[in-house]
Formats: C-alpha cells, sequence, structure tokens
C-alpha cells in the first residue's frame, strides 16, 4: 500500500507537489528541490511530458525519487503510447515499487514542442485506469495472466471551476467506476467555487487534492483566466498582487498560496492539496510554511 494512500486512510490532510522533469538529463536540480520535499509531502507527482514537450520521462524521474525517500506518482499519459507501451510502461513502474498512477488523456501534440509528432490516443484516461485496475487484478487487458500483478493506487484529474459542471462530475464518476480513488484538480482560487464543489461532490467514494499554483505577477493571474480553460482568478487577488509591488509578487503569491490551503483546510473543503509551482519546485517548503504544514 502507498503511503499516500496510507495517509487518505488515517483521514490525514494529503500533501503533493508536483516534480517536473527536464529537458535534458541534468536532473539534479530537481534533485535537490525534491530532498527539501522529503518529510514535507506524502507523495510527488511526476509530469509525463507535460504540455506535450519532450522531456525526460516521467518513470525514470520517479525511480530517482523513490531512491531519495520521496514517494512518487508516476502520470500516465495516453498521448504517446498505445496500449502495449502503456501496459509495459505500468508493469515497469510495478518492478520498481511505484505504487501511485495518475492517469491523464494529455495534451495534443500540436501544442508542445514537436508539433510535427503524430498522436497516438489509443487509450483515454478511463481506460488507462481500467487498464492499471487490470494489472492489480493480475492480467493485461486482454485476459492474459501476469507473472507477479501491480499495486497502483490510482487517481485522475477534475476541473472544478469547469462550466458546465456538470460535464466534469459524470466524468469523474467514469473515472471512479474505472478505478480512481483520489483527483487533482485543475489550479483552483476561488474559495467559493471550492464550497460548492465539495458539496457536490461529497457522496462520490473518492478523495480529493485541490490544485494549487502560486501567482507569480499579476500579469501571470490575468493570462490563467483568460486563456486556461476552468481557471479562474478573482480580481481582489490580482489587485492584492499588485499593491505587494514587483518585487515582492513572488513571495506574496507564495503568502497568498499557503493562506488558502489553510482556509481549505479549516473548511474541510478538500482531503489535501497538490501543489503545483511550475519551474520553481524549491517554493514548496515556503507555500506549507506559510499554510502551517
Amino acid at each position: 500500500m502507498s503511503k499516500l494512500q496510507e495517509a487518505f486512510e488515517r483521514g490525514e490532510f494529503a500533501v503533493t507537489a508536483e516534480m517536473a522533469p527536464p529537458k535534458g538529463t541534468d536532473l539534479s536540480h530537481l534533485i535537490e528541490c525534491a530532498k527539501l520535499c522529503v518529510g514535507r509531502v506524502h507523495a510527488a507527482n511526476v509530469t509525463d511530458f507535460q504540455s506535450a514537450v519532450m522531456r525526460a520521462t516521467s518513470l525514470a524521474t520517479c525511480k530517482l525519487l523513490k531512491d531519495i525517500g520521496l514517494e512518487p506518482v508516476i502520470q500516465m499519459t495516453g498521448r504517446d503510447r498505445n496500449r502495449i507501451a502503456i501496459e509495459g510502461e505500468m508493469l515497469s513502474a510495478g518492478v520498481f515499487g511505484i505504487n501511485n498512477l495518475l492517469a491523464l488523456t494529455g495534451d495534443h501534440t500540436s501544442v508542445g514542442d514537436h508539433p510535427q509528432a503524430k498522436p497516438v490516443f489509443d487509450l483515454d484516461s478511463v481506460s488507462i485506469l481500467k487498464t492499471a485496475s487490470t494489472l492489480n487484478e493480475g492480467t493485461d487487458s486482454v485476459g492474459l495472466e501476469l507473472q507477479g500483478k501491480t499495486d497502483f493506487y490510482l487517481g485522475a484529474c477534475v476541473t472544478p471551476e469547469y462550466d458546465p459542471i456538470e460535464v466534469q462530475l459524470l466524468k469523474m464518476q467514469k473515472k471512479i467506476n474505472a478505478g480512481a480513488k483520489f483527483f487533482q484538480t485543475q489550479a483552483v482560487y476561488d474559495i467559493e467555487h471550492m464550497r460548492k464543489f465539495r458539496e457536490l461532490t461529497k457522496d462520490m467514494d473518492c478523495k480529493i487534492l485541490a490544485g494549487i499554483v502560486p501567482l507569480k505577477s499579476p500579469g501571470m493571474a490575468k493570462f490563467m483566466t483568460a486563456n486556461v480553460p476552468g481557471i479562474f482568478v478573482p480580481d481582489d487577488q490580482i489587485e492584492r498582487l499588485k499593491a505587494a509591488g514587483k518585487g515582492n509578487y513572488v513571495q506574496e503569491g507564495i503568502k497568498m498560496a499557503g493562506e488558502f490551503i489553510r482556509q481549505l483546510k479549516e473548511e474541510n473543503l478538500c482531503d489535501g492539496v497538490h501543489i503545483m509551482a511550475i519551474g520553481a519546485e524549491e517554493n514548496v517548503p515556503k507555500i506549507l510554511d506559510e499554510a502551517g504544514l
């Protein structure tokens, strides 16, 4: 059983952090950031060719994190592999004792740095979850018996601020039926939206980690609201950043993220948080300090 699963089952407020492999073979900075998170987070989610950009793999990076004592969550997208490769990579994760898996369909290759690459999408997030559940039971997707099975604690993603929200709720239930036990949300900033989302999902058999992306500038906040589906940054937060002054944007964003986590925990609006520092993983402990975690 994974430590993340154990934390949820103990009723702890779980914390995960996102780690993005670099574009290259030098993972020294990521490893240093990961070491700062050992003992501070329950697990680290390693992205799988994030935004369709070619990088080191999630599997290799997960193995390195596990070796330094940080429990990994391997991401598995359907964009780049057919089902044979997906199942093979899942088995490889099982060989390394990686017991958390987050299933994603994946961004289209046209948005990444290799737009000429052929997208695969043999499996989507739901069918990846179904396949992982099958491997957990000891057979592959065509019913052939495995010599040793996986033990994945399965997760997926959801967007609480999607409109209409009913679409996301239907997808959540499909993912739960396919084996998802926990969900990481898209970045959230509006506490009222999380109150509504908690009420809508209170009877679902899953745990929810609220996505936390610390704001780095008013421009970043405005850009995400205007261009990233499912993200809304309230005007008062943008004004607070402006008031802090340009030289203080990052620190104020860290403080705001910590305050938001504290409020989510105090109001029991989620079962934990997933911190996505986006290229500034060294700030994760600072956010946790501000949150009192």
